[in-house]
């Protein structure tokens, strides 16, 4: 009996702490509605082979409805991309984590984005404990999304508005330098800017078609080399500021 009593007690004890559980992510789902779906979005990016704890977290943290237009904001955890305005799109989440994981990137790292958007590239990698310096061509999107990532506490990145073909000399060189726009070769001056050891993911091709996702890779020489990782569909990189 005492066994069974000592059972009893402890089943109740695990119901209990599992009903607190419960209890707490009901809280949280109450106070942000859209959890339940942004926690959907990241379990479908995982059964598509993203693993990175470090990635998986920030696509758990960062509120992706808040870089999407307003009128966007239901389907803002659909794994697919969306307008932001000026012919520009933010991407669909599972190339977000792909990209974000093949770079593999840690707290601490000087990264470079090309092709701010929204800002929600640039959130992620901050959220993993990056500085971010991130680059955008349309004027106007670089003040949105400043206001956006220091409305929303992302202190750790920094907006400029500028031609991404040119990089960020002033901070470089970079550990990791992330392009979210298909150009047409690989920059020079982002290859240069890349520090030894470093890593960074660009899309290349046609704009017309379908580009191909390329891995460049940095030894400790300063030897390059290429890997075509797998085909995607972005938007041009411009040239010129706007």
């Amino acid at each position: 009996m005492k066994l069974r009593r000592a059972g009893i007690l402890l089943l109740a004890l695990h119901l209990g702490s599992a009903g607190c559980v419960a209890a707490q992510e009901r809280e949280q789902s109450a106070s942000d509605p859209n959890e339940p779906q942004r926690l959907a979005m990241v379990r479908l990016i995982r059964d598509y082979g993203v693993r990175d704890p470090a990635t998986l977290a920030a696509m758990r943290s960062v509120l992706r409805h808040e870089f999407v237009p307003e009128g966007y904001r239901r389907r803002a955890y659909g794994d697919h991309p969306l307008p932001i305005g000026y012919g520009q799109t933010i991407s669909q989440p599972y190339i977000v984590a792909y990209m974000t994981e093949t770079l593999d990137p840690e707290p601490g790292m000087n990264v470079l984005e090309v092709g701010t958007g929204s800002g929600y590239q640039a959130a992620v990698l901050a959220e993993i404990g990056c500085q971010v310096y991130t680059v955008e061509i349309f004027e106007v999107l670089a003040t949105s999304a400043r206001q956006r990532l220091e409305r929303l506490g992302y202190t750790n990145v920094t907006v400029r508005h500028a031609d991404g073909h040119y990089g960020w000399s002033e901070a470089a060189p970079f550990d990791v330098i992330i392009v979210t726009a298909a150009a047409g070769y690989i920059p020079p001056a982002l290859v240069e800017q890349l520090k030894p050891g470093g890593r960074m993911v660009i899309p290349v091709g046609s704009v017309y078609g379908v580009q191909n996702l390329i891995l460049v890779e940095k030894d400790a020489s300063g030897d390059v080399r290429t890997h075509n990782l797998l085909p995607v569909r972005f938007v041009p990189m411009l040239k010129g500021l706007r």
